[in-house]
């Protein structure tokens, strides 16, 4: 049986980073992935919602480039991790709204604990002293 997992990350940064005061558009690919798969395991969304709603829960910090969401949408969908599907709004428009697949839930829980334990080494060696 074959394990959905997230794409690998790169060491380039690139779908958006933080920064102080002000949002900006740069971080380490796969991190992007994690806030898709989490925001939709909350509720099926569109593209505008999610980027919404990862810039809202982060305070501005994390501001979402369109071009990489949509990559990242194509990416996800490729792997088996999100479906998507065309609806109406709202406020009655179409939109291309993402679901988190089971595999997509698995794939989320994964990651979320790769990235509390990377946080956490991180988090110890910036109080490393002498």
């Amino acid at each position: 049986m074959c394990e959905a997992r997230l794409p690998p990350r790169r060491s380039v940064w690139e779908e958006f980073s933080v920064s102080e005061g002000q949002p900006t558009t740069d971080l380490i690919q796969g991190t992007l992935d994690m806030l898709i798969l989490k925001a939709l395991s909350l509720e099926p969304m569109h593209g505008f919602g999610i980027a919404r709603r990862i810039e809202q829960t982060s305070r501005g910090v994390f501001k979402v480039n369109p071009g990489s969401l949509l990559t990242a949408f194509q990416r996800l969908e490729r792997g088996g991790l999100i479906d998507s599907a065309w609806r109406q709004t709202d406020n009655a428009r179409r939109a291309r709204f993402y679901t988190v697949t089971r595999a997509g839930l698995k794939a989320l829980e994964r990651e979320t604990a790769d990235w509390t334990r990377r946080v956490s080494a991180v988090a110890r060696l910036l109080k490393a002293e002498g």
